[in-house]
Parts: structure tokens; sequence; C-alpha cells
């Protein structure tokens, strides 16, 4: 049966979402909601749902409602998540909600927490990984493949340069830590999805000068060194349209282990995979040994995939531990991100995340 759906926030990202419930079978969305009256209205009439402007006066009237899906944005595209979330919640409905979960970190736990307790599913759009691509990188570490992990290097970005710098943006840009908080939720969630949870962090942040002399507040360019629990190492490099990605475009992943290499290229397209134990010439560039060329150009291919999952882990009734970027997934992403500038602010030192919430389990199911 179809799970009903409700989305607070009518902007890009909320029209991106319902267009996608709409088309998905196990998805029935029955309202819209904006504080923004001429947005809530234009959205009803599109999608055939009512439209209300107040997430209490939707759960009021529409009790039915199963899943709040939070597509707010705010300072640092975060800030206004929390109270829907939590309001949500406190209702009785799972959540869905964009990256980041929050600009706060004190945020994002008080919502993992109130989830756990209510035990509710509160899911995060992290879909950077909800692709073919990334299903064939999970399936050649499942195979053994790539055998011990030994580095992961991503990038994640956006092209750019000098003479395309338009200035420090809208008000919710002008702050220090702004691409952080609002960007890095997902290469770190890719980085910790594929190499596992981290447990050190260094990151040295910078903005080059077109920035200084507009006095744009941002530190644009993000250089991160990560060691993972498994003890590897990764690195990730982000910056905000200051330069142009080369190799492997906008959007790069390798991971290397002592059987084996793959790389991502450009998210949704391309996989290449090297095969250590066939020989190689060690000082030339090797042709891979498979490649996987999914002819998927749109990123926007990721919502619908990911946005199932979650309806999918929900109907099911999957454990709260195995739900699919989860909101302590999301919480993760942001314990680096304030570990980051922790770090940046100490001169680069080493930072240790905080701890995420314990995983209980659940007592009925065999482990």
């Amino acid at each position: 049966m179809a799970l009903k759906i409700g989305i607070v926030g009518m902007g890009g990202i909320g029209n991106t979402h319902a267009g996608v419930y709409q088309q998905d079978e196990l998805a029935q969305l029955v309202a819209v909601c904006d504080v923004k009256k001429e947005r809530a209205d234009e959205a009803a009439a599109k999608y055939s749902v009512p439209a209300f402007y107040s997430l209490q006066a939707m759960l009021s009237a529409m009790p039915e409602i199963e899943i709040v899906d939070v597509t707010t944005s705010g300072y640092e595209n975060g800030s206004w998540h929390y109270i829907p979330v939590m309001e949500a919640l406190s209702a009785n409905k799972h959540v869905l909600v964009e990256k980041p979960i929050s600009n706060d970190v004190r945020e994002a736990r008080d919502m993992v927490q109130l989830a756990g307790q209510k035990g509710l599913y509160l899911g995060c759009n992290l879909n950077h990984f909800f692709t073919k691509p990334a299903a064939r990188g999970e399936q050649l570490i499942a195979e053994g493949k790539i055998g011990e992990p030994v580095y992961i290097v991503h990038k994640m970005g956006f092209n750019g340069g000098q003479a395309a710098y338009a200035g420090p943006g809208a008000e919710r840009w002008k702050r220090p830590y702004s691409h952080l908080k609002a960007f890095l939720a997902h290469p770190f969630s890719v980085l910790r999805h594929f190499g596992g949870d981290i447990t050190h962090v260094q990151a040295y942040l910078n903005k080059p000068g077109v920035r200084k002399t507009a006095n744009d507040l941002m530190y644009s360019i993000n250089s991160v060194h990560v060691r993972f629990e498994n003890g590897s190492t990764g690195y990730l490099l982000s910056q905000r349209g200051d330069a142009m990605f080369g190799l492997g475009g906008w959007w790069s992943f390798e991971m290397a282990g002592t059987k084996g290499t793959f790389v991502i290229e450009n998210c949704v397209e391309k996989l290449y995979f090297w095969d250590a134990d066939k020989p190689k010439d060690s000082m030339a560039s090797p042709t891979p040994d498979e490649v996987l060329d999914t002819g998927i150009k749109d990123f926007g291919a990721t919502f619908p995939a990911r946005i199932h999952a979650f309806l999918e882990d929900v109907s099911n009734g999957v454990p709260p531990e195995l739900l699919r970027a989860s909101g302590r997934d999301a919480l993760a992403t942001l314990e680096y991100t304030f570990a980051a500038i922790r770090s940046f602010e100490e001169g680069g030192a080493v930072v240790r995340p905080e701890a995420l919430p314990n995983l209980h389990g659940d007592i009925t199911r065999p482990i």
C-alpha cells in the first residue's frame, strides 16, 4: 500500500521530490506546505493536492499522513530543518529531510535522539551513492576484489574560475563555513559509505584572492585528510567554483585496496576497475580491466533512486539501524564537518569527531 506523503518547503528541491513521489508506486503525495502562500498554492495546483501554510495545520487537517518530507533550506541550506523535523517526529510521523540534516550539529543530535526515542524512521537525502556505479563498487568490495583498503581520494565541488565569480551571494552564504556545512554532507557520506566510520580529521581551508578582495567570508576551498576506523586513509577536496576540475570531472571517487582499485566518474556516469592481481607495468597508466558506462548523464537520476529506497525501507519495516542514509548517517557527516572546522581553527590539528549514538539493535531479531 502506498505511503501517504506531505512535503514541507516547495522550492526547487520540494518540487523535485514531489515529482518523484507522483511517479513512485510506493508513495501517494497528499499535501504540500510552505510558509510562502504563493509557493504552496502553486504546488497544490500542480500536483492536485491541498495546500497548507504551516506544518501544524497540515498534520491537524490530514492525520493520515505517514511521512513528512522536509525540503526547506535556510542559512547554509540547513537552518530551517530543525523545527519542522522535530514537529513531525513529535507528531509520530516518519521523516525524510534534505541534506545537510542541519547546519548545527547540536540540532542534528536532537533530531536523531528524538527519532530513536519515538521509534520512527528519520532519513536524509544523501543521494550520491544511490547510483549504478556505486552499486558496482559495493559489489566489488563484497566480492573481495578490492582486498584490504589502502586509500580513498574523493573530489567533489563545482567547476568555475576567477572570471565566473559573481560575489559573496545571498545572506545564507555570507558565513565562513557555509560551503562546508551546506555541501560536505555529500562527500562525507560517500567516504563513510565505502570506507566506514571516520575516526580522525585534519583540515585546511582557504579562499582565493578574488573572494578576499570582495570581502567574501566563505572558506570555499576545503582540503580534508581523514583516517578510517579500519586503518586506511582518505582525502577529500571540495571547492566552490574557484577552479576547473580536471580528470574525473566535478565528482570523482577512487578507492584502492591490496587487490584492486575502482574509480567512479561524475557520480552517475562511469566506473572503472583495475585488478591488481593481473600483471601490469608498475610505471605506466594501466588499462582498466572493467568499464561500466551507464549512459546516464543527468545527476537528477539520483533522486528517484534514493527516495524509492527510503520508501522501500519504511514499507518493509526494516530495523532502524538498517535504514539506508539514515538520520544517524547524516549526523555522522555533520560530526565530521564540525571536526574539520575545529581542526582548521586549531591550525590543522588532528581532531577526533564526536561519537555517534549507540546502535542498540532489535532484541526481537537475530543478529
